[in-house]
């Protein structure tokens, strides 16, 4: 199963090679994607994974990625299988509440979500490749985060706001039109899509895009590494989202707001808004 934001990388991922001329036989590399594209290396490594179920890429193993065709047929015809991205909501929807213990099995995910074995298997794959959990050694796994902790959330704004604000500011902050044009569409199609509650997942991936792939523009590799741990400590909080589509919305035209103001060069204005939207959204609280 890919995500949302997996099929749209990987559509960006073929526009590029378009753009650069690239013939078959091609070498690509995860690491110069990324930073092209100004996302983490995390999703664009699902992005090729899922591509080269197409057959355009083939991984070689310590020799990189080859390109074998530039338009696959169906890449965008694929229909999305649920059963796994429910099965997240739900283990999030646990995790957050406590009801999950630190380590488990393949086994207690198949029981827990009614998984067969090779959905629990693409469940425990999709939180590895998101670093939400690690295979034990031996046997079984074990989350990376500990369940949500109420004191930390007033924490988390707090260094936030002193950190992607700034980031705008950074004497190198540049950032392509390509990809305030792909983020963009993005957040117009999540506000076009009804909303389900495994929506939650694609809504939280493009939401961390946005604020890494700014952060990463900054040129600061400080700044860039602290807003990917952020992501990675919240994600299953905002995978239990329970603020419904009102916030979602909100939270899409803030993002659009600050693309039109980096969009417009005026990056004091960006700065500006980035403060308001995190103060706005630390003051949400979970009943």
């Amino acid at each position: 199963m890919t995500t949302k934001l997996q099929q749209d990388l990987a559509g960006r991922i073929l526009a590029l090679i378009r753009e650069d001329g690239l013939p078959v036989g091609s070498w690509l590399n995860e690491s110069d994607t990324a930073r092209r594209l100004n996302v983490s290396r995390t999703p664009i490594r699902a992005a090729f994974d899922h591509l080269a179920q197409f057959g355009t890429v083939r991984r070689h193993p310590h020799r990189g990625i080859e390109l074998l065709q530039i338009d696959p047929s169906g890449l965008d015809c694929r229909a999305e299988d649920d059963i796994v991205e429910a099965a997240m909501v739900r283990l999030a929807h646990d995790r957050e509440a406590g009801a999950l213990a630190d380590e488990f099995s393949e086994g207690d995910a198949m029981r827990r979500y009614h998984l067969s074995r090779p959905q629990a298997q693409q469940l425990l794959r999709r939180l590895a490749e998101l670093e939400m959990v690690e295979r034990k050694p031996g046997y079984g796994w074990r989350f990376l985060a500990p369940p949500r902790d109420p004191s930390a959330h007033d924490e988390r704004y707090r260094f936030r706001l002193l950190i992607e604000p700034m980031a705008l500011l950074e004497p190198g902050f540049a950032l392509s039109a390509s990809w305030i044009e792909a983020m963009r569409q993005a957040h117009i199609d999540t506000l076009s899509r009804p909303w389900r509650e495994s929506s939650a997942i694609g809504f939280f991936e493009m939401n961390a895009s946005f604020h890494e792939g700014l952060a990463a523009a900054s040129g600061n590799r400080f700044i860039h590494s602290a807003i990917r741990r952020q992501n990675q400590l919240r994600r299953l909080s905002n995978y239990d989202w329970v603020f419904g589509f009102e916030r979602v919305e909100v939270n899409c035209r803030e993002h659009l707001a600050m693309l039109d103001a980096v969009a417009d060069q005026n990056l004091q204005k960006a700065s500006d808004l980035m403060k308001n939207h995190l103060e706005r959204a630390s003051r949400l609280r979970r009943i």
